[in-house]
């Protein structure tokens, strides 16, 4: 991939959820909400403090993440698309 995000930004390319519910129903496409879980791709090299020192990600390539319904700002990279979000508004990593 040529992108790579700066600071503590990280790029995330969501992960399609079920088209079914628990009960069997099949979700229509007006009906389904924008998932607020992902994958990431790439990770900045991290925000630095006031006295300069860098302070590494807590996430990397490849970990599966919970973010905010309303986080990050959607792109299109290589035509896929995809969020650039700093990593505050990343929730969680799904283990």
């Amino acid at each position: 991939m040529a992108f790579k995000p700066l600071h503590d930004r990280v790029l995330v390319k969501r992960v399609e959820s079920d088209e079914k519910t628990k009960g069997g129903l099949i979700i229509p496409d007006s009906a389904k909400e924008k998932p607020a879980e992902g994958e990431v791709v790439a990770v900045g090299e991290g925000a630095r403090k006031d006295s300069g020192e860098l302070i590494a990600p807590s996430v990397k390539a490849g970990d599966r993440i919970l973010f905010g319904k309303w986080s990050g700002t959607e792109v299109t990279v290589e035509g896929t698309e995809m969020l650039i979000m700093k990593e505050s508004d990343i929730l969680g990593i799904i283990a």
